[in-house]
């Protein structure tokens, strides 16, 4: 199915034309709706739609206005982009629509309602373009594209005028608290909103207002969802396997080769699958490093072990494809060690019982250390800077193109080891200098000589 549809179509509108005769569909009914949960899920992802609407306000809170425009006005259509692309897969299916429509339909309350209740001006318009993004998957599900499109724009081209000009509108707003005539502001202001009609919100029973305002405050508790349905299970599974031993677990993975090996010698089976092994292993050495949380020595083995057991399962699935994961070996392992040798020289000084994760600041005590760090790191998660990020491509090409679900455990792995390789870095190297923790002795006695010799009501 994926060997059909991406590998001898490479283009949407060859894709689209595989899907003109209804009564011979390209593939069954289990791999469309397979692969339309995917493409739904990367859609939502990307579009900041229910459940993942709470990361789009964040993303936007700390960057420059540049950035914003990005994030909010931009990329927050490309889940939509993609939908309107793979049109022939999802529609092809009644129940696909109805989820798009339900994405949309949930993803419109929670938004509208959390826009209301946001402190700063960038949380409303994030919200507010999330809430638009939600209307145009409704319309998809409705069949309307054209209307779509037309809907794409001018919500594109309107966020972006809103967070060009929303500097502009806080200082004039701070320039008229400040000024003499606030007061007379105040009074202008509610005397030309004291004709319009009284709202839905206000119509509502006292408690239903309160339940509402704490709801979107807490955004649904999206973020909560998000957490115990995807990464509470990988972070358990992952604890699992750190509380076993590291001799233990090689004990065990030697085994399961070694068996699976013996097999396939008295069988006669195709050695393609002693990459199923190799496979499982990749994972749990990824699932192992997101869940560390004492050692980033650790961490970074186990990103490299994993990335490693992939370019050797893709080999043994396809041995055509060595010199591939020659090039993809060539940018990891390199990587790899630089980390290792720079994280040596970090933590040098460090207690590492001290818990390592907890932010260091050390792109500010040792620049130079932490950008060479950084460096290593996008090599190690595949960044464009190093011959991995093309050897991920060839790998999953391999993958998909062999066997289609072989290239789900490996675009899972590295997803993961992405996330991993971030979070050492940004632990170790982000955050502000710790202060001095150690009060002078003279300072220390001055201040208990106050306290005691002063009265309750001093303060």
């Amino acid at each position: 199915m994926s060997h059909m549809l991406f590998h001898e179509s490479q283009h949407f509108s060859q894709l689209g034309n595989l899907f003109n005769n209804a009564a011979m569909p390209p593939a069954g009914y289990a791999s469309l709706l397979l692969l339309s949960s995917l493409i739904l899920i990367a859609a939502s992802g990307k579009s900041a739609q229910f459940p993942f609407c709470f990361w789009l306000p964040r993303a936007m809170e700390g960057p420059t206005p540049s950035s914003a425009i990005f994030y909010g006005a931009l990329s927050v259509h490309l889940g939509v982009f993609l939908l309107l692309r793979t049109t022939p897969i999802w529609t092809y299916h009644y129940f696909t629509r109805f989820i798009v429509f339900a994405i949309g339909f949930l993803t419109v309350i929670v938004a509208s309602l959390s826009e209301k209740t946001q402190s700063n001006i960038k949380g409303q318009i994030a919200y507010a373009s999330i809430t638009q993004v939600g209307f145009m998957f409704m319309e998809l599900a409705l069949g309307f594209e054209s209307l779509v499109l037309i809907h794409f724009f001018g919500n594109a081209f309107l966020r972006c005028y809103q967070l060009l000009v929303s500097p502009s509108i806080v200082a004039h707003l701070l320039r008229v608290e400040g000024s003499a005539d606030t007061d007379f502001y105040i009074k202008t202001r509610s005397s030309r909103f004291q004709y319009l009609p009284v709202s839905i919100r206000d119509s509502l029973p006292e408690v239903l207002q309160n339940t509402l305002y704490v709801f979107s405050l807490q955004e649904g508790n999206l973020e909560l969802l998000v957490r115990a349905v995807l990464w509470a299970p990988l972070k358990s599974i992952g604890a699992i396997i750190n509380a076993m031993k590291p001799w233990l677990n090689l004990l065990i993975g030697i085994g399961v080769f070694g068996l699976v090996w013996l097999v396939i010698e008295a069988t006669g089976v195709n050695t393609k699958y002693l990459a199923i092994p190799i496979a499982v292993f990749m994972v749990l050495a990824s699932l192992s490093a997101f869940s560390q949380k004492h050692s980033p020595f650790s961490v970074w083995n186990a990103i490299g072990l994993s990335s490693i057991l992939a370019g050797v399962a893709v080999w043994l699935l396809n041995p055509a494809a060595w010199f591939d994961a020659v090039i993809f070996g060539s940018g990891i392992i390199p990587s790899w060690i630089f980390g290792i040798v720079i994280l040596a020289k970090l933590l040098k000084h460090e207690h590492l019982a001290d818990s390592p994760f907890a932010y260091r600041a050390m792109a500010e005590t040792q620049p130079k250390l932490s950008l060479l760090l950084f460096l290593s790191f996008l090599g190690l998660a595949g960044f464009p800077i190093s011959p991995a990020f093309l050897g991920e491509d060839l790998l999953l090409s391999h993958a998909s193109s062999h066997d289609p679900w072989f290239a789900l455990p490996i675009t899972i792995a590295f997803v993961i080891n992405g996330i991993a390789a971030a979070r050492v870095f940004q632990r170790l190297c982000m955050g502000r200098p710790a202060e001095l923790s150690v009060v002078p002795e003279d300072i220390g006695v001055d201040v208990q000589h106050f306290v005691e010799t002063s009265s309750p009501y001093t303060v």
